[in-house]
């Protein structure tokens, strides 16, 4: 078999039949190399959404199964269309949905995660030199039942049949040349990045940098796998490499700021200060499969404490409803919530080796009387939780702060990098 590309395509980039057309030729250019083609499509932009909210006009609370079937349509729809595109100008295709491709998860509906490919019926499509256009973002549990991935979910389809497949490298078009410093919509003079590594890109897909799913990057840096982000809208698109560090290159100090504003934050007060509460809070969490972030607690007074958490704002409402119950068998006081909150994060592999670089952070805030609610951080990222409406502020700030626009600063040598 010949060379073998994944090629992941976003919702823009198949947003219309003109887009879709464009996407068809384009694959077609890539199969010209010699190269097999595996395409992974996710919805049409804005049909999740759309989906969702039919699901909100009639129930508060549908049953995750039902969610699932309802959204997987989307990816359907596209992986047809442009299998029926290809076909119009001459190449062989097949649309294969997540059921069809071999993609087995396990049972947690609206955020499953993928346990086995089974690959026979690809390989032989393969052989026989046609395209597969894949449904991305879906699979099936050990029941039959059709499962999706969350958010993003097409990205982390198309890693995982790239690994499985054995394909050379996994290319995700978008509709941004790559990854930048910031969101350029947020700071116009944001400077696209060349290489990424693994690291950083875990932490900024966590972060709120929306440019690809945390779970792909994982499956990536696990198998060594070359991921390319490029845009699907300008032929002579660069992209950024997502590869291993180079232990040859000094690594930037801050590579880039992320903004993520889809957090909520939950606070129990008044908790019993004894040995297996914060288990029994976030045990319940967990067995719902409510993934938490950042976690505060306070000094303890008089044998009682407050403990707060952050977690993404579409579960907080699940996520009231544990805690309040765990909060009435522990005799907490009081369960608050606020969703009004930002998670800002600098992030770089250089900090591991540059002191200071945090207080250059709080000292960037505190000029512009931002207040910090909670800090987290790691070997190369630091992130705080502020008022939501200060995010954009921040992100422009800290941009600033370490000289984001300048190329010098990617190799950790400008001034602002220094004085970190």
């Amino acid at each position: 078999m010949s060379g073998l590309i994944i090629q992941k395509y976003g919702g823009t980039s198949v947003s219309n039949i003109n887009r879709i057309k464009k996407v068809a030729e384009r694959i077609v250019r890539t199969r010209k190399t010699g190269v097999d083609v595996v395409v992974v499509v996710s919805a049409m932009a804005g049909e999740t959404d759309k989906l969702l909210d039919m699901v909100r006009q009639i129930s508060p609370s549908p049953k995750r199964r039902e969610v699932d079937l309802l959204l997987s349509s989307g990816e359907r729809i596209s992986s047809a269309l442009l299998s029926i595109a290809l076909d119009n100008i001459g190449c062989p295709s097949i649309s294969m949905t997540g059921r069809q491709i071999g993609l087995l998860t396990d049972g947690a509906h609206t955020r499953a995660r993928i346990k086995q490919i089974d690959t026979e019926r690809a390989k032989q499509v393969l052989k026989n030199k046609h395209v597969i256009v894949v449904a991305g973002f879906q699979g099936i549990n050990e029941r039959g039942d059709v499962t999706t991935l969350g958010r993003g979910g097409s990205d982390t389809s198309a890693v995982a049949l790239a690994v499985a497949l054995g394909a050379e490298k996994c290319e995700i078009y978008t509709d941004v040349d790559g990854v930048f410093t910031a969101d350029p919509n947020i700071v116009p003079d944001a400077r696209k990045l060349d290489r990424v590594s693994y690291d950083e890109m875990l932490e900024m897909a966590s972060l709120g940098a929306q440019v690809l799913q945390i779970r792909c990057v994982e499956f990536c840096k696990k198998n060594n796998l070359p991921l390319i982000v490029k845009s699907s809208l300008a032929d002579d698109s660069t992209g950024t490499l997502i590869c291993e560090e180079d232990p040859n290159m000094e690594q930037p100090v801050v590579s880039g700021i992320m903004s993520d504003k889809n957090q909520a934050k939950i606070t129990i007060k008044g908790v019993p200060d004894q040995p297996g509460i914060a288990s029994s809070i976030f045990t319940a969490l967990a067995d719902e499969s409510l993934s938490v972030d950042m976690i505060i607690q306070n000094i303890s007074a008089e044998g009682q404490t407050d403990i707060s958490f952050t977690l993404a704002q579409a579960d907080m409402g699940e996520a009231m409803t544990i805690v309040k119950r765990v909060a009435t068998e522990i005799k907490a006081k009081k369960v608050d919530s606020d969703s009004t909150i930002c998670k800002v994060s600098i992030v770089g592999a250089g900090m591991r080796s540059h002191p200071g670089v945090a207080s250059k952070m709080f000292e960037a805030l505190s000029r512009e009387n931002i207040n910090i609610m909670m800090i987290s951080t790691s070997e190369i990222r630091v992130s705080c939780v502020i008022d939501e409406k200060y995010a954009e502020l921040a992100v422009r700030v800290l941009h600033d702060a370490f000289h984001l626009e300048s190329e010098s600063a990617e190799s950790g040598i400008s001034d602002g990098a220094q004085s970190a």
